[in-house]
This record gives C-alpha cells, sequence and structure tokens, in this order.
C-alpha cells in the first residue's frame, strides 16, 4: 500500500471501526498525520497562534481512532485494546508493540486482511463513441 492509498483509505473509513488495516496502511497514516500536524504547528508559529495545531488534531481525531482500532483487529485484538493508551508511557508502549506485530494470516473474526478484502467494481460510465451503430447501409 502506498503513501497516498493509505491516506485516501483513512479519510474513507474514517467512521469505519470494523474491518482491519494493515501494517503499511496503519504506520502511512501514522506518517501523514505526524507531517499534518508540523505543518500545523509551523503554521501556527508563523501567524502566532494555536488555531490550526488545534483544528488539525480535532480534523483527525476520528481516523486516526478508526485506523487505529483497525489496526488493533489485524493482529486478532478487540478495539478496546486502544484505551490502554490512556494509561501513561506504559500504555503507549503496548500500543506500540500491538501495532508493530504482524496481522493474522488469512480472515479472522474481524473479516479478510486488506489485501483480501475485494473492492467494489468499477462502474462503467456510457460513452456515446462506444456505442455501435446498428444501421445496415
Amino acid at each position: 500500500m502506498s503513501f497516498s492509498d493509505a491516506v485516501r483509505s483513512g479519510f474513507n473509513h474514517y467512521t469505519d471501526f470494523e474491518g482491519r488495516a494493515s501494517r503499511p496502511a496503519f504506520w502511512w497514516w501514522f506518517l501523514f498525520g505526524i507531517i499534518v500536524g508540523l505543518v500545523a504547528t509551523i503554521l501556527d508559529a508563523i501567524i502566532g497562534t494555536a488555531i490550526l495545531s488545534a483544528i488539525a488534531a480535532l480534523g483527525l481525531l476520528l481516523p486516526n481512532l478508526s485506523v487505529g482500532i483497525r489496526r488493533l483487529h489485524d493482529t486478532g485484538r478487540t478495539g478496546w485494546w486502544i484505551l490502554i493508551g490512556l494509561i501513561p508511557l506504559i500504555g503507549l508502549i503496548v500500543l506500540i508493540v500491538f501495532y508493530v506485530q504482524e496481522g493474522d494470516v488469512g480472515e479472522n473474526s474481524y473479516g479478510p486482511p486488506m489485501a483480501e478484502a475485494t473492492p467494489e467494481p468499477p462502474t462503467r460510465r456510457y460513452h456515446p463513441a462506444s456505442r455501435r451503430s446498428s444501421s445496415a447501409g
């Protein structure tokens, strides 16, 4: 999964707390969040406020939770494990260990891995030039 695919997936599934997120999808999304946070912080320093950082943090809160929970699902854990992150330092270390672990091979109780998930088929669009003429002449 590429960086752009992971970001697109994170925004497309920002309210989807079911299913699974692969390691690359999670870590590319994590990198995206770091970049957005750094850019917002730099812009805040330039204009002398903290509003852009707050907006960025609020805007990425739900997608971050979603991707994190789906990553836990990929390792066979319930999404409630994300709450262990509320324990200072130890919770963060436990979550990082969970996030770096390899996902379950094949389908688990949360569904198939991301790579095996079948995407929706593309819709065919009508194009007048592709229509064959049926007139006999």
